[in-house]
């Protein structure tokens, strides 16, 4: 399905029904105001020539109809990260992408500080612009029939892009993924397919639109099924979410596994009664998390997993099928090879090796980068540069990420299954985060990074009960707070660096 043809169709059938609660604003949208809204904002973004057009507006009914507007003007929204060096981001994302038009929001600029970037235009002076002839000609473009809607945009194939998205750089530089109409559009068939989903649900759309996980489960998912979505722009908000949550009695939530832990440390019971569906994903989710949640709101949190490039879900659990610490059964469409890290064989169930992901799911490729595509692609296999298993039912187990092992005295030790154990044996509402310093003498050097103030003999020592010593770290250093990725996953990038320079101090 050509994604923006769909929601023209799903605004038309529940025209009356709210789409968007927009709890920023304090405002609410209904699908054939979001049509109309959507057709006003086409009108404008076709007057820009040049290339696609960048998109940097936090959650918010602004946001999506942005993307929408940008489409049915026959353009590629791409979207650009706000949540850290916000200015640099648009420039790299323009000179990568080659394009100069970026809606953006000056509340946001204001509010993160952000110089302005030539090519920016505010949502607020578009709004200013529109007169009431654009109003009522939308208006009145919006009662004729979807096919006739439809006709009025630029013509699109199902294999053109819909969203060119970054990778979050949290290891290396940022790489622009194409994902097309296709890609996106299997993923939420499967989604619905083995979720239970439907009109009747209303979800927390609380994830940025510039990471996969927020614009295909929080975007596009609701509004191509006449769900409601209700949005507010800073997830890390702890203590209001879960309000929100309980005023517009939520039926489902997706969240990384950050979010939902300030969501339990601020939550009230009965804040989640009304939810049905909650699963993390974009990290790994701790058996104290799950059990938190159970504990608290007698709920089951699942956990699924995917990429960037696979528009994201590969896996999920289910409430009927559902295995905790696996990352779930795969998706109906998608198809899952665990392959040998030495030879790249195929390998049985049980087997540890390389996730590789086949299906429609799979991105069309990096923008202007052959050599990094078909260094991740070959014959239709996404290398996911992630290890894990397949067990015999055909739940997936995921082990980490092949640059998070390290070989210390030939063996290859797991960071992220280091980090799993420390974290459960921190207090509550703590994080941590395990990094590899080089260490000439001794092989590898891990440190343990802890928001938490700890005896680190006790710890070591507790830590050995349930892992070879060569994966206990050597040293601990502690940090306020760790830094994060605007989807919420850990920057180890910046935690590596921080750490370095904290040694290189002589201060550890």
């Amino acid at each position: 399905m050509i994604l923006h043809h769909e929601f023209v169709r799903i605004a038309k059938k529940y025209s009356k029904k709210i789409a968007i609660v927009d709890k920023t604003r304090g405002s609410e949208v209904s699908y054939s105001k979001a049509l109309i809204a959507s057709l006003m904002l086409a009108k404008k973004f076709k007057a820009y020539k040049e290339g696609d057009i960048g998109v940097m507006v936090p959650t918010s009914a602004g946001a999506m109809l942005a993307v929408m507007g940008v489409l049915m003007a026959g353009k590629t929204p791409v979207m650009i990260n706000y949540s850290t060096g916000a200015a640099e981001n648009c420039e790299y994302a323009q000179n990568k992408v080659g394009f100069k038009t970026i809606i953006t929001s000056r509340a946001l600029l204001e509010k993160i500080n952000c110089r302005e970037v030539d090519g920016m235009i505010c949502l607020e002076d578009i709004m200013k612009q529109i007169t009431l002839a654009d109003k009522i000609g939308a208006a009145l473009k919006s009662k004729m029939p979807a096919g006739m809607i439809i006709k009025g945009f630029p013509q699109k194939d199902i294999d053109d892009n819909v969203v060119i998205l970054f990778t979050s750089g949290s290891e290396k530089d940022p790489k622009a993924v194409q994902l097309t109409h296709r890609n996106i559009g299997s993923n939420i068939t499967d989604v619905l397919q083995v979720m239970d989903l439907s009109d009747k649900d209303v979800i927390m759309s609380i994830l940025p639109m510039f990471h996969v996980f927020g614009n295909t489960v929080d975007f596009w998912l609701p509004l191509l099924t006449g769900m409601t979505a209700v949005t507010y722009a800073n997830p890390l908000d702890y203590k209001t979410v879960p309000k929100i949550i309980k005023e517009q009695q939520v039926t489902m939530i997706a969240a990384t596994p950050v979010f939902f832990l300030g969501y339990l440390r601020e939550s009230q019971p009965g804040d989640f009664e009304s939810v049905r569906l909650a699963v993390a994903g974009a990290d790994k989710a701790s058996d104290s998390l799950r059990e938190g949640y159970r504990k608290k709101h007698g709920i089951e949190l699942l956990e699924g997993y995917g990429t960037t490039e696979t528009s994201p879900v590969v896996s999920v659990n289910q409430p009927d099928k559902n295995r905790p610490g696996s990352i779930g059964p795969l998706l109906p469409s998608v198809q899952v090879k665990i392959a040998s890290i030495d030879t790249g064989e195929a390998l049985p169930p049980g087997k540890e090796g390389k996730i590789l992901v086949k299906g429609d799911l799979v991105m069309k490729g990096y923008y202007d980068d052959i050599e990094e595509t078909s260094l991740r692609i070959e014959n239709g296999w996404y290398d996911t540069g992630d290890i894990g298993v397949l067990d015999e039912d055909g739940y997936l187990w995921h082990k980490g990420r092949l640059k998070r092992f390290v070989k210390i005295g030939g063996e290859m030790v797991s960071l992220v299954r280091t980090e799993s154990v420390l974290q459960d044996l921190l207090p509550e509402g703590e994080n941590c985060c395990i990094v590899e310093l080089p260490d000439s003498v001794k092989g590898a050097k891990l440190v343990a990074v802890v928001t938490a103030d700890i005896n680190e003999k006790e710890m070591i020592k507790k830590m050995m009960e349930k892992l070879p010593s060569i994966a206990v770290p050597n040293k601990f250093v502690r940090f306020e707070d760790l830094p994060k990725m605007g989807s919420g996953k850990v920057d180890f990038r910046t935690v590596t660096e921080l750490v370095k320079n904290d040694f290189k101090k002589g201060s550890r």
